[in-house]
C-alpha cells in the first residue's frame, strides 16, 4: 500500500530528526506491523508486545482516570522504548539508547505520532464497506463510486487517541460500612 510507504518515509524522517533513535516501528493497536525501522529487532515481536503493553496501560489510564493513552515511556538497563498514540488505530514506538534526550523523544515521537495516524486514519478499514468504498486510490473507481449516494467520507478524529479492542471493565459499587472501624489496639468489650 501507498500509506505504508509514506509510514517507512516519516520513520526515516524521525531518525534524521533523532540520531540517537536505535529502532523504530509503526503497528496497528492489533499488534500487525505497518512499518519499520529496527535493525537488530524483530519487528513482529515488537509490534505483539506493544499491543499487549498498550492493552495494559489503557486499562491502567481507565482505571485511574486520566483519559485516553497518549503515550507509554519504559526505561530498562540499556535505554528506553516509548509508545505513541498514532491517530485510532496505529500506534509509534521507538527505541533509544539511555543517554537520548528524552524531552526531544518526546516531542519528535509526538509530532510523528500525529503524522502517521493522518496517514492511517485516512486509509479504509477492511470491515467497513462504507469507508472502503469512499477512499480509494484508484481514480477510475473513485469516479464510478462518486456517482453512488451511499459513499460519504468518515470523519478522522481531531486528536491522536489509541482505543483498545479489550472490553471496559465496570466499576465495582461499594456499599457504605455500617460499622465504624476501631482504631485503638485496645479490646473492646460490650456490657449486657
Amino acid at each position: 500500500m501507498a500509506a505504508e510507504a509514506e509510514v517507512l518515509d516519516e520513520l526515516h524522517r524521525l531518525r534524521a530528526r533523532v540520531p540517537q533513535l536505535t529502532g523504530s516501528l509503526a503497528a496497528s493497536v492489533d499488534g500487525l506491523v505497518l512499518a519499520h525501522d529496527t535493525p537488530g529487532v524483530e519487528p513482529e515481536g515488537l509490534a505483539a508486545l506493544t499491543a499487549a503493553a498498550l492493552g495494559v496501560a489503557v486499562r491502567m489510564t481507565d482505571a485511574a482516570g486520566r483519559g485516553e493513552l497518549r503515550e507509554l515511556l519504559l526505561r530498562g538497563d540499556n535505554g528506553y522504548v516509548a509508545t505513541y498514540a498514532a491517530g485510532s488505530s496505529a500506534v509509534l514506538t521507538l527505541l533509544a539508547p539511555d543517554r537520548v534526550n528524552v524531552g526531544r523523544l518526546h516531542l519528535e515521537g509526538r509530532r510523528a505520532g500525529s503524522r502517521i495516524g493522518k496517514l492511517m486514519d485516512a486509509q479504509p478499514r477492511p470491515d467497513d464497506p462504507a469507508t472502503a468504498r469512499a477512499v480509494t486510490r484508484n481514480p477510475a473507481r473513485s469516479v464510478a463510486q462518486s456517482a453512488s449516494p451511499a459513499t460519504t467520507p468518515s470523519p478522522t478524529p481531531a486528536k491522536a487517541t489509541v482505543r483498545s479492542t479489550m472490553p471496559r471493565r465496570t466499576p465495582r459499587t461499594t456499599t457504605p460500612r455500617t460499622t465504624p472501624r476501631t482504631t485503638s489496639h485496645a479490646p473492646t468489650t460490650t456490657e449486657n
